[in-house]
């Protein structure tokens, strides 16, 4: 927990920093850029004109040397301070960064880098192997991205060439290993993405043909001699050339090396530890018959991830599916939750200790490192049909030591988000159940007759749960469990709009926090700049909000804005459209709500919903003038909200976004901090927008 208290500083993908495990805001793009150019100095003194030139290039603003010292005295105000282990000396008119080599994820990186070279030179290639993984690990996207100007694409490249670099030291590791299976498939991904780079279909060629697919080796090295000579109108290098002839020679010193691989000297068990199946399980008949293809094609290795909202079910759907494919799987069945109970990532070593005790290797007998457990693992999969289910996965590294599992084997994994970065998967999104669904699992659970007497409600509160399985099975099973119960006093019980979304002010019944578990967990997982776009963006009461809409309400650039949304869209907290509009379910929105009057206070959510409102007013004026329908003398607002190139497009904006105009009056008549502050704007749109809405269709 130590190094949780400790600054942590980021440039192996977003420029960021943490303290005490939150993060900090580092501001604007141009100040991240500052300090991305202020770490990667590597200590060496860097002047104020070095660091306009880094984040403005050949079009500075005159008064870019001072706002580069505003921007230092900012970072200084934010990171430093009493027993900070960053300090940004003045010296000689420029700056000088110290930080320490563990507090900077580059840093971490070339340390585990040189242990990694020092445990190679020692022998200990597994341990070698494991310190490049844990230095990859620490990569989280493209370097420096966010950041413009010929100074980060410069260290971009170098970091980009320097994460290859490691890669490919990881994967002829790995090959040395007897991992050439699982480095086939890793690899087939990484040469389409660096189709020139030479070293990586060296390893591939080499990993396929001891993986016995010689003439899929031969193929990679004339793709290469074509690609070559297409792109470049060069030869291959003599080190592919020379693989080449010694694969078509079937040189016997090509052959893999024994892996480091503990003998197996008993009978292996065949595990079925599955969860129970649902006996209610409703719905999802096509994504089920996708899945159970995918998983049961003859002697295909299958990974198949399936992602989707907190609470849409897809534990349920992943024991469901496991136990309708099991008999093709008769070597074994196991599930592992990748959550241990105090919500925390569970490690690939405790992963691999549980797959294989599961197997009946006894503890005692399990090597201690990771990528000699991983070798053990694989050796005991060849030549059997075994399938694995991993739930609530949070990211690649907890299970990619897994996947190189031999034909006929199979993987499931439920995570929140989709891992990109997992190769060789097969991605299945589990959306809400739709409405005829939602009722069908009410009426499986609570009983036909129990349902019949009163459809229409049963209709409304299944749609008051956004369809969301846990939550119509909680409501069904109370009504069950009341047999001279009515469905509205079940309603009133759960007080959908109250209870379940935690508004009352009251403490939720079990079963409201049983439904609402789901997503409290989905919400602690959030960093702290996400979790308060999360909370703050569900006070607008329009169906949607845009990119432009969502940075009102955060006081922040539009960019910042889309990195929160896309990052909420991609744990399925929010839903985007293909307009790039953004949306809660409804189930969700007011849980956020209720955490942001808790967390943020009522103050800071009126000041967002003042941002918001003010924002579409402003852009409503700015569309109404260029219309011309706005009287003389009612400009208000200047420089804020849309502006627009014609009437044409101011009509069809307004047009477009009457109801959410509408709707922004009405919250904003209805909060009186923003009627006070707002009121002749209000009322200004109010009445132009009231006074003829075909008038302002016709400008369209």
């Amino acid at each position: 927990m130590a190094a949780e208290r400790e600054l942590r500083l980021a440039v192996l993908g977003p420029v960021r920093a943490w303290r005490d495990g939150r993060e900090i805001d580092l501001g604007s793009p141009q100040q991240r850029a500052v300090l991305a150019i202020l770490l990667l100095s590597d200590g060496v003194q860097v002047s104020p004109e070095t660091l306009v030139d880094g984040v403005w290039g050949d079009d500075p603003p005159r008064t870019a040397v001072g706002t580069v010292r505003t921007y230092v005295y900012r970072l200084r105000k934010v990171l430093g301070g009493d027993g900070s282990p960053l300090v940004i000396d003045s010296v000689a008119g420029g700056y000088v960064v110290r930080v320490p080599a563990e507090v900077l994820d580059l840093g971490m990186f070339r340390h585990r880098l040189a242990q990694a070279r020092e445990a190679q030179r020692a022998g200990d290639l597994a341990r070698a192997a494991t310190e490049l993984r844990d230095a990859l690990d620490l990569w989280q996207g493209t370097p420096l991205v966010g950041i413009k100007g010929s100074f980060a694409d410069g260290r971009r490249n170098g970091l980009r060439s320097l994460q290859l670099a490691a890669i490919e030291g990881r994967f002829d590791l790995d090959l040395q290993l007897g991992c050439h299976e699982r480095v086939a498939l890793e690899l087939a991904e990484l040469v389409a993405e660096h189709p020139l780079r030479e070293r990586l279909r060296e390893l591939l060629m080499l990993a396929l043909y001891r993986s016995g697919r010689q003439a899929e080796a031969i193929d990679v090295y004339q793709d290469a001699r074509r690609l070559l000579a297409e792109e470049l109108g060069i030869d291959p290098g003599l080190a592919l050339r020379d693989l080449y002839q010694r694969i078509l020679a079937a040189d016997r010193g090509l052959d893999a090396v024994a892996a480091d691989r503990p003998p197996l000297d008993r009978p292996l068990s065949a595990p079925s530890q599955l969860p129970p199946d649902l006996p209610d399980f409703t719905g999802r008949a096509d994504l089920l018959a996708r899945a159970v293809h995918l998983l049961t094609r003859p002697d295909a290795t299958t990974v198949l991830g399936v992602d989707g909202l907190p609470g849409v079910g897809k534990t349920a759907f992943a024991v469901h599916l496991a136990h309708a494919v099991r008999s093709h799987f008769p070597d074994g069945q196991v599930y592992v939750d990748l959550t241990d109970e105090g919500g925390q990532p569970v490690g690939p070593r405790l992963v691999l200790e549980f797959l294989l005790q599961a197997f009946g290797v006894p503890l005692r007998e399990l090597p201690d490192l990771v990528g000699q457990r991983a070798a053990l693992w694989r050796s005991m999969l060849r030549g059997r049909r075994v399938l694995v289910v991993l739930d609530d996965v949070r990211n690649s590294a907890q299970v990619r030591e897994l996947l190189a599992m031999s034909p006929g084997c199979a993987m499931v994994v439920t995570s929140q988000r989709r891992l990109v970065d997992l190769p060789s998967s097969h991605w299945l999104r589990l959306d809400v159940l739709q409405p005829d669904e939602a009722l069908a699992l009410f009426e499986r659970v609570a009983g036909r007759d129990r349902v019949s007497d009163d459809l229409d409600l049963v209709t409304r509160l299944t749609g008051k749960f956004s369809y969301l399985p846990l939550p119509v099975r909680m409501a069904a099973a109370r009504l069950a469990s009341r047999p001279r119960g009515s469905l509205a006093a079940v309603e009133h019980y759960l007080y959908v709009d109250k209870y379940l979304n935690g508004e009352s002010g009251q403490p939720m019944f079990e079963d409201c926090r049983i439904a609402a578990a789901p997503i409290e967990r989905a919400y602690r997982r959030l960093d702290d700049t996400l979790a308060r776009a999360f909370r703050l963006i569900a006070l607008a009461d329009a169906p949607d909000v845009s990119i432009m809409s969502a940075a009102a309400i955060l006081d922040v650039e539009p960019n910042t804005a889309v990195e929160a949304l896309e990052s909420l869209a991609d744990l399925h907290l929010i839903e985007a459209d293909r307009s790039r509009r953004y949306h809660y379910l409804g189930l969700i929105r007011p849980w956020a709500r209720q955490r942001a009057f808790s967390q943020d206070g009522i103050a800071a959510c009126d000041a967002a919903v003042a941002r918001y409102v003010g924002f579409l007013l402003a852009s409503a004026c700015n569309a109404l003038d260029t219309a011309g329908a706005l009287g003389s003398g009612n400009r208000v607002l200047d420089g804020a909200g849309l502006t627009f190139r014609d009437r044409e497009a101011a009509g069809r904006w307004l047009s477009e976004r009457r109801r959410h105009l509408l709707t922004a009056i009405d919250q904003g008549e209805a909060n009186p901090a923003v009627a006070r502050a707002l009121h002749r704007e209000l009322a200004m749109v109010a009445q132009a927008l009231h006074a003829d809405p075909a008038a302002l269709r016709a400008v369209a």
